[in-house]
């Protein structure tokens, strides 16, 4: 368990990166529990690697429905400024939507998707709540990067989750694949925490950290080759509309560094435990809002009808 006298994930703070120990289980429940869905060789893909991508969560109906509101909420926020709308500093063009059950029953129903809170619930061993959520969008052409990460570093620091008990899903709403350019990840890599220096001193390639009022911790070059060369390999999370690509909170991805003539959108979630709550910020940071890491909206999740 994590210690009480000693942060084992430290990051910003520190004098230069360093690589620590996962504590934490990737997969928290006992194989007794896993969902006659899931085969046992999916959930061990998903401990190694850290990610798993499933085909047709989703039917072709709920697609379709969720591509009309998609659309429908892409057009109504074009000249928004409101905090929830993140856009590419420089077309201007929306990257994502925040706090998608805010957009429609659609998406709020989404989130309560029966297959992915179960899924999340039995990675988790818990009821679990939405840590954060947003609608991305990837235009044709479009010029957004992000750099290598990992979620749960920016999650401990700024946040204050006390462990790698989140899960994250990506869920396909367009193809998402090679000619895409779709999401990059190391696989393995969320064995382990990679603490970062302040990004103060790294060059800023996230758009997104930029409109967030975050900026994440960036790997060093050596870091990641370290991490490459363990892995054997970088590979991408491709599938049709309707697939879901789950992974874990400590995982290292990013976004491919080409353009693509192919738009790609997705509806990305992050669910919590209900015994993992965010504490207090490392480093004296403030909170971030609501909308970014839910600390008063911790019901755990029902199923949708």
């Amino acid at each position: 368990m994590l210690s009480l006298c000693r942060d084992p994930y430290p990051s910003r703070a520190i004098s230069e990166h360093l690589l620590a120990r996962r504590h934490e289980p990737v997969v928290w429940s006992e194989a007794s529990a896993r969902p006659e869905w899931l085969s046992a060789e999916d959930e061990a893909k998903f401990a190694e690697q850290g990610f798993l991508v499933l085909p047709n969560v989703l039917t072709a109906d709920e697609v379709a429905e969720l591509t009309i509101a998609m659309t429908q909420l892409r057009d109504e926020v074009t000249a928004n400024d409101s905090p929830l709308v993140l856009r590419e500093q420089e077309s201007d063009d929306i990257l994502s939507f925040l706090d998608l059950p805010s957009a429609s029953p659609l998406f709020d129903r989404l989130v309560r998707h029966p297959k992915l809170l179960e899924f999340a619930r039995y990675i988790l061993a818990s009821e679990v709540y939405l840590h954060q959520s947003r609608l991305n969008y990837r235009a044709a052409n479009a010029q957004e990067e992000f750099y290598w990460h990992s979620d749960f570093e920016t999650w401990h620091t700024e946040d204050g989750m006390p462990a790698m008990r989140a899960l994250s899903c990506s869920v396909l709403l367009t193809d998402n694949l090679a000619e895409h350019a779709p999401k990059l990840l190391i696989p393995g890599s969320h064995k382990t925490y990679v603490g970062c220096v302040d990004p103060a001193t790294c060059p800023v390639t996230d758009d997104e950290a930029a409109h967030e009022s975050h900026t994440m911790g960036q790997p060093s070059p050596e870091i990641l080759s370290l991490l490459t060369h363990q892995a054997g390999e970088v590979t991408s999370a491709t599938g049709y509309a309707g697939s879901v690509v789950f992974f874990d909170c400590n995982i290292q991805h990013c976004s491919a560094d080409v353009t693509s003539e192919h738009p790609r959108a997705n509806a990305f979630l992050v669910y919590n435990s209900v015994e993992n709550m965010l504490g207090t910020p490392a480093n004296g940071l403030e909170p971030r809002p609501e909308y970014l890491a839910h600390r008063e909206q911790t019901d755990p999740l029902q199923d949708a009808d």
